[in-house]
Order: C-alpha cells, then sequence, then structure tokens
C-alpha cells in the first residue's frame, strides 16, 4: 500500500471522528449549559528509513471545548438559575463533585435542590442547598444567596478550576477536574433564567458541509487509488 493511502486513511479517520464531534454539537443545540467542542489535529512523522526520508501523517487525537457563555433565557422559573461570567455549579454525583453550568433544579421531598437526574446542588462547603418546603417565597440573590420568607439560608457555590485545561468533559454538560476550585469571584446568579447552548448553528452546519466534502474527496482517491493498483496486478498478472 503506497505512502499517500496510509495517509489519506489517517486524514478520513480524523475527518471522521470531526464529523461526530460537530454532529454532538448540532445534536446539543438546544441542551442548557451545553459547551461547544472542537477536534484537535496533530501531526506524527513516520521515518521511512535510511535514505527514505519521513512521512507526515495526522490524527484526530484531542477535542478543545468552547467555554464562551450562552445567551440567557428568562423561564421565570423559581429554581431555574443562570450564570453570568465564568463559573460553574457544583453538584454531588456518584463519581464526586461535577461542575456544570446547567441550570435547572427543584426541590426533593426533603427540600434539596437537584438537578433533572436527582444530582443534589453544593454550596462552597460541598454541603447540599436546601429550600424550606414551607416557604411561601424563595429569592436567590446575583451572589447565590438563597432566602426564605426574607431570611438567608444558604449560598450557591459558584466556583471555577484553576486551570480550565484540566476539564474533563463526561456526558453532556457534566465535567470533572483535578484541579484546585476556588470561588468564581466575577460570576453571578440570575434567578429565573436558563442558559442557552452556546453552539452557533450556522457555523457548526457549515463545518458540517466542509467535513462532508473533505471526506468525499478523500473517498473518491482511494477509489480511484484502488481502481489504479487492481490495474497494475492485473496487467502483472497476464504477463
Amino acid at each position: 500500500m503506497g505512502n499517500t493511502v496510509y495517509a489519506t486513511l489517517t486524514r478520513q479517520s480524523g475527518l471522521m471522528k470531526e464529523m461526530n464531534v460537530v454532529a454532538n454539537n448540532i445534536a446539543n443545540l438546544a441542551t442548557t449549559g451545553f459547551r461547544s467542542e472542537e477536534t484537535i489535529f496533530t501531526e506524527f512523522v513516520v521515518p521511512m528509513g535510511r535514505d527514505n526520508g519521513s512521512m507526515s501523517m495526522a490524527r484526530a487525537s484531542a477535542h478543545s471545548t468552547n467555554f464562551l457563555q450562552g445567551s440567557l433565557t428568562q423561564t421565570g422559573g423559581v429554581f431555574d438559575l443562570g450564570i453570568n461570567g465564568d463559573g460553574f455549579f457544583q453538584i454531588e454525583t456518584p463519581a464526586g463533585v461535577r461542575l456544570t453550568r446547567a441550570g435547572s433544579f427543584s426541590p426533593n421531598a426533603a427540600g434539596e435542590l437537584v438537578t433533572t437526574e436527582g444530582y443534589n446542588l453544593l454550596d462552597f462547603g460541598g454541603a447540599p442547598i436546601v429550600a424550606p418546603l414551607g416557604a411561601s417565597k424563595i429569592d436567590i440573590a446575583s451572589d447565590g444567596t438563597l432566602s426564605a420568607d426574607g431570611n438567608p439560608i444558604a449560598q450557591v457555590g459558584l466556583v471555577i478550576p484553576e486551570d480550565l485545561t484540566d476539564m474533563v468533559r463526561e456526558d453532556g454538560v457534566k465535567f470533572s477536574t483535578q484541579s484546585a476550585l476556588i470561588p468564581a469571584e466575577d460570576a453571578s446568579v440570575s434567578q429565573g433564567f436558563l442558559e442557552a447552548s452556546n453552539v452557533e448553528p450556522v457555523q457548526q452546519i457549515a463545518r458540517m458541509i466542509e467535513v462532508q466534502r473533505s471526506y468525499e474527496m478523500g473517498q473518491s482517491f482511494l477509489e480511484k487509488e484502488d481502481e489504479r493498483l487492481r490495474s497494475i496486478m492485473t496487467l502483472v498478472g497476464g504477463r
């Protein structure tokens, strides 16, 4: 198999991975707090032996996350919380504390604010946020302070990792990190709002078309190269 075929196959593999990332972004256009991803292509050089130089190939070996803020949409929900600025909610999952921008919460039977999956929203100290079930009015201030009938009782802990590049996306809108968490001092909470996905639909659809065309060109080359090699084998075998 020729070097050009090997190089093209690695390109095709990378384009397929990028197509999956773009498709996932588009599928999450309406997912609250979703952060879009991009594929990172890296080059690796394969030595071809003495006096034969080397061959350069590329692979899609990593993803990068776009942490730009999405727009806030007013819902009027008492426990719908949107974050302005950089910062994340802390939620308690079976695998440990995770970070998210998805701010749709509701009280469970004990009054604890939980996500749609049932994970507890935490304060700065890692304790669950509780809204008294008998309270007639719940207010959540811009600094995250939750008050019941005018009495402050808890504060939503908005944090940010010291190193954003250490964050690992899990499923959808949850992230894990080994980096230290610090208070997100420049972030604020908007009660009655939810943050939309930061996916740019036009940009993603345009990229999908571009990737698809590039993949089709590579596929066409491989098919023509296969025909050429078969013709050579037929000619050689007929002698």
